[in-house]
Parts: structure tokens; C-alpha cells; sequence
């Protein structure tokens, strides 16, 4: 009965203080479980994204062609499958071609060979460009080296036997080609990164005609494979999918025994996305951990603005008898309440919020229960800490009179003793260091295979600036405060007048209460600053990584010697409904020595009309210096950092390009100069290539036609897009591709992660934080200082004066911790970028600072102080007497 008596009198006498200690522990409970369904979500995005870009599941190395008809039985027995189909792989030793009276003779090469329903049940490993479907088809590079197209003959030398002539189909473009030609069985680091230069297709049942005699001669230069698309009913867990996958190849290869060995493409795949779904989720965490450790702060403040009448509320009941245990009794009841009440409201807004950005089933899962439930335990030991543990404290060490007292003697806190603010401080210091000096890159690519190379411990040292400036500021402030009462004096004077000293003195011995919302403000103004100056750039250099590898908001592209893009449709283009502006590049093949590299012919004038060339692009860190360089040297060339330090070159070097002139079809040397070093640029490949002026390329080419056409838009890219595809249906081989889709298929996936339904979440959440520091902990402490207040009433205080008070303590508060927490949390946002930076391409030059947002996180901070000080004045209104009565 007593205990139901407590609880009764608890919700009647302290509801502001009980709903805010809830309002922190939800807080707190739901930041947590939101960033936890988050990553789940992006998790699951990951592992559907890993898997659809795959071209193909398992690549079954056969012993012999004869061991068909047995994997295949073995595979049906392992898993359900949805396509499999058999490829010849046969070795060649030059492709030789007799077009336009000259004989162009390749390297080795590889036929393959696959049945017409290849294309079908695996269409992204073959990408038409002219020509038909079927029949013999000559990839887009081999074509360029033998100078071919449909119609043109191709020998291919055979290993041992004649040479057989085929007549050409068509060109096709194999965007997979690393993978298609990968050496299956073959340890890491043995077989050869590069697929083949030279590949010609034709159909199974003519590469058996052409091969099958060569596979008697020399088996070593025959292989065939088989290809598979699994069944794709995966967990969306990228761990979980990857050992599942890998549980079922090796089933398969227990089967198959020495018929068979299993490249297994999805496993593979999976590998690399599970460790970009952990750094992820150690991203989103550290980048929520400060928005928990802040409502775990504002928890605790809260329950402290209460401390003073807790502790006389304990001094009566131990003078009336009552033991520790049961004064832990009566406190438990408001922590359970406390804990309770925050946990049930926080997976509330937690369901409410995560909905918003996974779907809802998604929630549901194992996983996510562990977030909420992990979220939920730490709620209820948050109200047990912030509750409890004082009451403990304050039962075992003091006395009924010592706890009856208004002041009491005040130590130095032990952090305050071990300078545990510095150790932060350097800490993070010495981190950061280490990450900027051996220029951390969180995504490698070595010969174009994407790796995540992840170092966790990189996000401490924003974790511990954080952390220590926090500290640092309290004991700044506890200091300003304890030693500076004339100088703040002085300063409130212009204000304040003669009642300048008298705030002054309350503000100094206020000042634990003063350091604690001042903290409290920085630390909130730090999180959300840092949250939102982080996901902006965060998103926005996902935007730029994007456009750099698809060039623009849109774009149109023809294979190069397909012709181009005839200007009649670069009008009509230009012509789209949301089209802003259109620029035309060339996109040509070029021999440096025997290297046969990109070309790209620009108009430096006029190209970021259509696309965004950043600083970093360029060696010297200025795309508009080296721009206007190539516009005034018609001969200029930029060329690839790897192809300067292959080939030694200078600023000034002459450098003989052999490009293929339109007339005779000839390579002929051309004469370039080299004016600067080009690191990345719009479409072009990441190892070598070379950019020149468009008017001197087609020029010396006799050919201005366009393979590339970038397009600026307005509105959305895909639809855009779609009416792109219209325009170029006529053009055989024409690709539109959009930024969009581009963004979901750059190299890294973590970047591919879409940040904007965590910064919603995470920014709704640091305005709530921010407006219960400012606000709610300002308001509960005024509460708790009624008596006070009353007194200089009953004494005579005006409103205006009483007013003083107020303001002065709001505006310490709100400016003091406002100024503090902005520059940290530029500074912590500028720390993380500088730790991810590894993860874009190129990195961001600025950091994006989301100004509307700002401007509304300050306005709700005004806001909340402001109702904290005229309900407080409001309430210091009312005749003393009464509130001393009540007290």
C-alpha cells in the first residue's frame, strides 16, 4: 500500500521531473534501436544489391566436357537453381583481319562458345553494340584492334591445327569480363588479374564444330564450364547469405569430387559486402553514439535537478525510522516508473521512426529484436543509474542532518583530478594524426577489384574530441564561473545595471547548475551540428562520385568506331523536357607506345556546362587553371598519373599518339604536347587515359563525331533518362544510363548507402535533444529554485528584476554552450570526413553545411529557452507566500 501511496504522490508532485527523465530514457532507448533497424536495413540493401550485381552464381570448372550430364544432376541435388548453361572456353593464337588493304594481326585470345539461351538467362554479361544477337561476335576491344566490324572476316588460329575464317555478326561490349575469364581452382594471386584483349564469341554447337579437334590435340587449351544462377532465397544478412552460399558449394563439390571445382562468384561477392555492412554499421553508430550518450546526459540531468529534495525527503524518512533498504524500496519505484515508462515510450518512436525508412516487416527480425531489446536493457539500467544509485549513495554516506543541509562540501570530481578531459583531447589528437599522415583509404582497388580495408579504431578520435571537449567545457565554465564573478559582472552591467553584481553572485554559486545546461547545450549543439554537416556531405559526395563515373546527371554513349552520336540526335537531345544543358565528348582508342589507352576530346570552355570537374580531378588541385591550360594549347593532351610514371613524362614533352583516321582507317601518329596530369575524369576508366581538345582531335582524325553526349538536368534523372532512351533507338549500341542507377553500382557499396532516412531520423532526434537541454533541464532546475525566487518576491524583488535573474541564466546557458557547440561540431564533422575521405572518389573539397536546417536548430533552441524563462518568470510571479507554502 505505501509503495502504491509513493507512486501516487510521485505523479502528483513531480510530473515535470518524472516525464523528463522518461523523455531521456525513450530518447535514449530510441536512437539506439533506430540506428540499429538503420543498419539492418542498409545490410539488407547491400546483400539485395551484391546479389543482382552478380552476372553469374557459380562457375563450374568440369574436368572434361563428358562430366557434364553428372555435375549438372549434382548441382540439381545441392540447391534449386534458376539457369544453367554450358561454356567453351578454347585458347587461340592470334586473330588476323584483311580490312581497308592492310592485315592487322592480335596476341592470343579465347573463343567461347554459348548456346543462344545464354543471353537470356544471363543478360548482363553481354551488352550488344552493332550488329546482330546471334552468330560470331567480336568483342568492342578486339574489334578496335583488328579495326573490324559486321561483315568483316576474322581468322582464328587455332592451337596445332589450321586457322578457320569466320564472317562477323556483331560487337558486343562484356562488362563481367574479370569474372567471365577468371581461372577457376587457381590460389589467389597466381592467375592473371586482366581478362583477355581478344575475345570472339560464336555459338556451342560451332565452337564444338571448330574445338573439339583442338581439344584432341592439345586438351590443355580446351576447358569448359558450367554456368548457374542459384536460387535466390538468402537471408538479408550479408554474413549469414555468404556462409549459407558457401555451405552450399562445398555440398556441390562434396558430390562432384574430382569432376568438378566451383568458382563461386556469390560467395565471393557476399565476402566483400559483409565487411562493408560492418563498417557500416560501426559508422552509423559512432555517428549516433554522441545523439545516446547525450540523452543518457540529459536523463541524468534531469533526475539531478531533483537532488536537493530527494535528499530532505530522505533526511524526514530516516528520521521517522526508515531503513536503507527501505528508502531504496520507495526510490526503485521511481526508477522502475522512470524506466519503464521510457522504454515503452521509446520503442514506440522507435516503430514510428524506423518504418519511415525500412519496411515494416524488416523490423520484425531477429536482429532488429536484439537492437530493441539491447536499446531497451540499457533504458532500464539508465533510470536504475540516474535514479537509484543516488538514492544509494546518498542513504550510505550521509547523515540526517548533513542531509537536511542546503550546501554542502564540494569536491573536485576524480575526472577533474586525472585530467581526463586532456587524455580525450590527446587522444583523439594523436588518432586523427595517424589517419591524415599514412593517408587512411577505407576502399582499395587493386587492378580494379574493389577491397574494403577497414580500421575501426579511426572513429575514436571524433568519439574522443567529443568527448573530451565536453569535459573540457565544464571545467572551463565551472572555472569562469567560480573565479570570474566581476568580469561577468561588468559584462551584465549595460543590462542589468546595479542588479548586475547581485546575478552575478547567484550565477557563481549556481554554477554547477550553470556548467551542467551550458555542457548539456554545447554537447547538443555539437551532435546535431556534426550529424547534419556530416550526412549532407556524406550524401552530396555520393552525388559526385556518382557523376564522375556516369558522367553526368545523364548520359548517352556509342561505342568508339561506331560511328557516334550524329548531331541531328545531340539536337533532339538538347531538346528533352528537363534537359538544362548537353555537352558532346569524343571518346577514341590511342596508342601510347604499344598501350592502347581512352581518349577523350573535350571543349574545356564549355564542358562544366554539363558536368562538375572538382580540384581534386587534376594534379595542382585547380580543375579551372588546368581547363583554361588546355583551352589555349590546341595540342595540349592530359594524361593519367600512372601513364606519366610508366612512360617518365615531363610538363613540355612532345608525345606521338597513333590515332585511327577516318578516311583510310589507318593509325597515324599525331603530335601532342603534355600540359598537366589528369587523376580522374567523366566516364574514364581509373588506370590510363588521356584527355585532349575535341576540335584538334577530330581534326587530325577527319572525324568529329561524338560517342558521349553529357546531359544536365532538372528534375528527375530516370525519367529524363527514359525519354533519352526514346530519342536514341535508332542509334544500334546506344547506353543511357542515369545517375541514379549509376549510385547503386559504384564500386564501393558503402557508399552506395543512402544516408537521408538516418538523417532525418538522427537530426529529428538532436532537435529533441537540444530543446531538452536548453529548455526542459533550464525549466526543471528553475523549478527546483522556487523557494528562492519566492523569497526575493516576499523581499520586494520587481518582475523585471526577477526577470535579471532569468534571462542572465538563459542566455549564459543558451550562448554559452551554443558558441562551444558549434565549433566542435564543425570540427568533429570535419574530423569525420577526413576519416572517410578514403571512402569517396574523389573526396569532398568542402564540407556541405545544410544552412535551412541550422537556421531551424538555433530557432528551436531560442524557442525552448525562452518558453524555460517566461514559464519560470510566469511562475515567480505569484505571491511568495503562496509558493513558500507550498514548498
Amino acid at each position: 500500500m505505501i509503495f502504491i501511496l509513493w507512486l501516487r504522490g510521485l505523479l502528483s508532485s513531480r510530473p515535470a521531473r518524472l516525464l523528463g527523465a522518461i523523455v531521456g530514457v525513450a530518447l535514449t532507448v530510441a536512437i539506439l534501436a533506430s540506428i540499429g533497424a538503420f543498419t539492418v536495413s542498409s545490410a539488407a540493401s547491400m546483400t539485395q544489391r551484391a546479389i543482382a550485381s552478380v552476372p553469374v552464381d557459380w562457375q563450374i570448372q568440369l574436368a572434361s566436357s563428358s562430366d557434364a550430364k553428372t555435375v549438372i544432376g549434382a548441382v540439381g541435388q545441392s540447391t534449386s537453381y534458376t539457369a544453367l548453361q554450358q561454356v567453351g572456353y578454347a585458347e587461340s593464337e592470334a586473330f588476323v583481319a584483311d580490312t581497308h588493304g592492310t592485315v592487322q594481326t592480335t596476341g592470343a585470345g579465347q573463343v567461347l562458345g554459348i548456346a543462344p539461351q545464354y543471353r537470356q538467362d544471363f543478360p548482363t554479361q553481354l551488352r550488344p553494340l552493332i550488329g546482330a544477337l546471334d552468330g560470331v561476335l567480336v568483342a568492342q576491344q578486339t574489334a578496335a584492334n583488328l579495326q573490324v566490324t559486321v561483315g568483316d572476316t576474322v581468322n582464328i588460329k587455332r592451337v596445332g591445327l589450321p586457322a578457320i575464317a569466320v564472317k562477323v555478326d556483331g560487337v558486343v561490349d562484356l562488362p563481367y569480363a574479370d569474372s567471365l575469364f577468371q581461372a577457376v581452382g587457381v590460389p589467389a594471386g597466381v592467375a592473371p588479374q586482366a581478362p583477355p584483349d581478344n575475345v570472339i564469341l560464336l555459338s556451342l554447337d560451332r565452337w564444338h564444330q571448330f574445338f573439339d579437334p583442338q581439344a584432341a590435340v592439345r586438351p590443355d587449351s580446351i576447358r569448359t564450364q558450367l554456368h548457374v544462377r542459384i536460387g535466390h532465397n538468402l537471408s538479408n544478412d550479408p554474413s549469414a547469405a555468404y556462409i549459407y552460399v558457401q555451405q552450399l558449394a562445398k555440398n556441390l563439390e562434396a558430390r562432384i569430387a574430382d569432376r568438378g571445382i566451383v568458382g563461386n562468384n556469390l560467395a565471393a561477392r557476399l565476402d566483400g559486402v559483409r565487411a562493408d555492412a560492418l563498417y557500416s554499421q560501426v559508422l552509423f553508430l559512432f555517428l549516433g553514439l554522441p545523439g545516446a550518450i547525450l540523452a543518457v546526459l540529459l536523463t541524468i540531468a534531469v533526475a539531478a535537478t531533483g537532488k536537493d529534495r530527494r535528499r530532505q525527503e530522505q533526511a524526514l524518512l530516516r528520521a521517522r525510522g526508515a531503513s536503507t533498504s527501505q528508502i531504496l524500496q520507495l526510490a526503485s519505484i521511481e526508477a522502475l516508473t522512470v524506466g519503464i515508462g521510457g522504454i515503452i515510450l521509446g520503442i514506440g518512436l522507435t516503430y514510428a521512426a524506423a518504418s519511415t525508412i525500412a519496411p515494416v516487416g524488416m523490423l520484425a527480425g531477429r536482429t532488429t529484436f536484439f537492437w530493441i531489446a539491447g536499446a531497451a536493457s540499457l533504458g532500464l539500467m539508465l533510470a536504475l543509474l540516474a535514479v537509484l544509485l543516488p538514492a544509494w549513495q546518498q542513504a550510505r554516506s550521509s547523515t540526517v542532518t548533513a542531509a537536511r543541509a542546503a550546501i554542502g562540501s564540494r569536491r573536485k570530481p576524480l575526472w577533474q583530478q586525472v585530467y581526463l578531459d586532456f587524455f580525450f583531447l590527446t587522444a583523439a589528437a594523436i588518432l586523427f594524426w595517424q589517419t591524415a599522415s599514412t593517408d587512411y583509404q577505407v576502399v582499395l582497388a587493386p587492378e580494379g577489384v574493389p577491397q574494403t580495408s577497414v580500421s575501426y579504431e579511426t572513429f575514436i578520435a571524433p568519439l574522443c574530441l567529443w568527448l573530451g571537449a565536453g569535459l573540457l567545457t565544464m571545467r572551463f565554465w565551472n572555472a569562469i564561473l567560480n573565479r570570474g564573478r566581476y568580469p561577468i559582472a561588468r559584462l551584465l552591467h549595460p543590462a542589468l545595471g546595479s542588479l548586475s553584481g547581485v546575478v552575478a553572485a547567484a550565477l557563481s554559486r549556481q554554477r554547477s547548475l550553470m556548467t551542467r545546461g551550458i555542457v548539456l547545450v554545447a554537447l547538443a549543439f555539437s551532435f546535431a551540428i556534426s550529424t547534419a554537416v556530416f550526412n549532407t556531405t556524406y550524401n552530396a559526395q555520393s552525388r559526385v562520385d556518382a557523376e564522375l563515373t556516369n558522367g553526368s546527371d545523364v548520359t548517352v554513349m556509342q561505342p568508339p568506331g561506331s560511328g557516334g552520336i550524329p548531331t541531328s540526335i545531340q539536337s533532339q537531345l538538347s531538346a528533352v523536357p528537363g534537359v538544362v544543358s548537353t555537352q558532346p565528348m569524343l571518346h577514341r582508342f590511342a596508342y601510347v607506345g604499344t598501350d592502347l589507352q581512352d581518349l577523350y576530346g573535350i571543349d574545356p570552355l564549355h564542358l562544366t556546362e554539363a558536368t562538375k570537374l572538382v580540384d581534386a580531378y587534376f594534379a595542382g588541385g585547380n580543375a579551372q587553371t588546368t581547363l583554361a591550360a588546355l583551352a589555349t594549347r590546341p595540342d595540349g593532351v592530359l594524361v593519367s598519373e600512372e601513364t606519366v610514371k610508366d612512360y617518365q613524362l615531363k610538363k613540355g614533352d612532345r608525345l606521338n599518339l597513333r590515332l585511327q583516321n577516318a578516311k583510310d582507317k589507318q593509325y597515324r601518329v599525331v603530335p601532342f604536347h603534355f600540359i598537366g596530369i589528369v587523376k580522374e575524369f567523366p566516364t574514364a576508366p581509373k588506370d590510363s587515359f588521356l584527355v585532349a581538345n575535341a576540335s584538334y582531335v577530330a581534326r587530325q582524325t577527319s572525324n568529329d563525331a561524338a560517342e558521349i553526349v553529357l546531359m544536365r538536368t532538372k528534375g528527375s534523372a530516370a525519367k529524363i533518362a527514359e525519354r533519352a532512351r526514346q530519342v536514341v533507338t535508332s542509334l544500334a549500341g546506344a547506353k543511357v544510363t542515369d545517375i541514379g542507377s549509376t549510385q547503386h553500382t559504384i564500386s564501393s557499396s558503402l557508399t552506395a548507402v543512402d544516408l537521408r532516412g538516418l538523417t532525418r531520423l538522427e537530426l529529428i532526434f538532436a532537435v529533441l535533444l537540444l530543446t531538452g537541454a536548453t529548455g526542459l533541464v533550464m525549466a526543471l532546475g528553475m523549478a527546483e529554485r522556487r523557494r528562492n525566487f519566492a523569497i526575493l518576491a516576499v523581499l520586494g524583488a520587481k518582475d523585471n528584476q526577477l526577470g535579471g535573474f532569468l534571462y542572465s541564466e538563459g542566455l549564459l546557458i543558451l550562448v554559452g554552450g551554443g558558441v562551444i557547440g558549434t565549433v566542435l561540431g564543425f570540427g568533429v564533422a570535419q574530423m569525420l570526413v577526413k576519416v572517410l575521405t578514403g571512402v569517396f572518389d574523389p573526396p569532398p573539397e568542402l564540407l556541405s553545411i545544410p544552412w535551412v536546417y541550422l537556421m531551424l536548430l538555433a530557432g528551436a533552441a531560442i524557442a525552448s529557452t525562452a518558453v524555460a524563462i517566461i514559464g519560470a518568470q510566469d511562475a515567480s510571479s505569484r505571491v511568495g507566500v503562496e509558493i513558500l507554502r507550498d514548498i
